[in-house]
């Protein structure tokens, strides 16, 4: 094979002449700088900002009560761990079916899961799926 020039097409001159190149010097080190924001891995800079906290001591405002819409979350994400090779944490009895083997979990309270329920002034509360109490469908 004969070598017929470059390959990308252009032209022989050098593509950098078109543009301004900076030889430096303006970008900060990397331990100077704002205390709050460090280097990622591809080299930008990332903001790191304070995780809310909530307040422990604080009395609980929700009902002990799971919802509908809780208990549906909870054993959707369960069932599609499981169906994804998750160790299952009940004996299974011969049950192949996920959602099967959720439920039962569920009704044994072996889920690990805690529920975060927002609150209009922004604050949440965290429940554990062994908190809260279940009615019968």
């Amino acid at each position: 094979m004969e070598d017929d020039g470059p390959d990308y097409g252009g032209e022989e001159d050098n593509a950098l002449d078109d543009y301004d190149v900076d030889a430096g010097g303006d970008e900060e080190q990397q331990g100077e700088g704002d205390d709050d924001q460090e280097v990622g891995e591809d080299g930008n800079r990332v903001e790191v900002l304070e995780g809310q906290t909530q307040p422990s001591d604080r009395p609980r405002m929700t009902t002990r009560y799971m919802t509908k819409y809780e208990r549906a979350r909870v054993l959707g994400t369960r069932a599609l761990q499981i169906s994804m090779n998750a160790p299952v944490l009940v004996e299974t009895n011969g049950e192949t079916d996920p959602l099967e083997i959720a439920a039962k979990e569920l009704r044994e309270a072996k889920i690990p899961f805690i529920i975060r329920r927002f609150l209009p002034d922004g604050s949440w509360e965290d429940w554990s799926v062994k908190e809260l109490i279940l009615t019968e469908r």
